[in-house]
């Protein structure tokens, strides 16, 4: 309604404006949700993943559990309001941490690799739509 209003303005004074709503759309989102904070954590592991060598691999430190635990992540996913999820290993074992978005504290470290023989493997990604393929 308000951009309606604005362009009837804007065209009664004689100029003409394209509105870009996609643009106007992303700077609208709620950062506060869950899947805005999902693409930071993408943009930020993908920036630390270009500096490790096919000996390394990347691993996130929690502290919040009375002690560090190093988790190696293998895959993230999210669900909107503020749920996110990470998926990997602890110690050897299967691991997933269910973390609410105001709780979101980590370290991203580096681990050596374990198994050399396998391909390097970087974090995956996933949307609540595709939670049932595989990564």
């Amino acid at each position: 309604m308000y951009l309606q209003v604005l362009q009837r303005r804007v065209q009664r004074k004689g100029i003409f404006i394209m509105l870009n709503y996609s643009e106007m759309t992303e700077a609208l989102r709620d950062c506060h949700m869950a899947d805005w904070k999902y693409e930071k954590i993408i943009e930020e592991i993908q920036d630390f993943e270009k500096g490790l060598d096919d000996e390394h691999e990347i691993a996130i430190k929690l502290a919040s559990f009375g002690s560090s635990i190093t988790m190696v992540v293998t895959s993230i996913g999210y669900q909107n309001p503020d749920m996110l999820y990470f998926y990997g290993f602890v110690n050897g074992n299967n691991a997933q941490l269910i973390q609410h978005i105001s709780q979101l504290n980590f370290l991203l470290t580096s681990v050596e690799r374990e198994d050399k023989t396998k391909p390097v493997r970087r974090i995956g990604f996933r949307a609540p739509d595709d939670a049932d393929e595989s990564i």
